[in-house]
């Protein structure tokens, strides 16, 4: 089983922000969050990745319940304009690039673990969905969202801060172990 402090010590080496060790019984899962997600986001319904294919929320609360701890934690990045999509979506790969290798670790340890990230899966340029079963199910990782989680909120009750200033993002990874 991994410690806390193999943890840590493992992520030194890349640009983590902020993090936090808690239980899987402190995070609020929203049907709002969930809502938000089958109304305004153009991803609903069209990868395993996203609701309703990743379970309903209660679903997903449970698969969370069965795991003993969260580690939660972000990455900041500076872009030179927020508004600029491409520039702003660019710098997602290497926050995700991190959080498959953090989690690879754990499990190289020998501790089960589960990884949420920070949007839908875009390994494919068209997922399989819903005609095939997913390419990569070992690859693929759902964001904290589809969960059904307020991840603004669930920073704050973790006392880590959300938002990282002008011209600045903030990702936030969960891997429930």
């Amino acid at each position: 089983m991994v410690s806390h402090e193999q943890i840590e010590e493992y992520i030194c080496q890349y640009p983590v922000y902020q993090y936090a060790f808690f239980s899987p019984e402190d995070i609020e899962f929203s049907h709002r969050v969930r809502w938000i997600c089958q109304h305004e986001c153009e991803r609903y319904n069209t990868t395993w990745a996203c609701p309703p294919a990743v379970g309903t929320v209660e679903e997903c609360r449970e698969k969370c319940l069965s795991y003993r701890e969260c580690f939660l934690f972000s990455t900041i990045a500076s872009v030179s304009d927020v508004v600029n999509m491409k520039e702003t979506l660019s710098t997602r790969k290497e926050h995700e690039e991190i959080t498959a290798s953090i989690e690879k670790f754990i499990r190289s340890q020998g501790t089960d673990c589960m990884a949420l990230s920070t949007e839908s899966c875009d390994i494919c340029e068209h997922c399989a969905y819903p005609e095939a079963p997913c390419r990569f199910p070992e690859k693929f990782t759902v964001s904290m969202e589809a969960y059904g989680m307020m991840v603004s909120e669930v920073c704050k009750d973790c006392a880590l801060r959300y938002c990282g200033g002008n011209n600045s993002l903030t990702y936030v990874s969960m891997i429930l172990l």
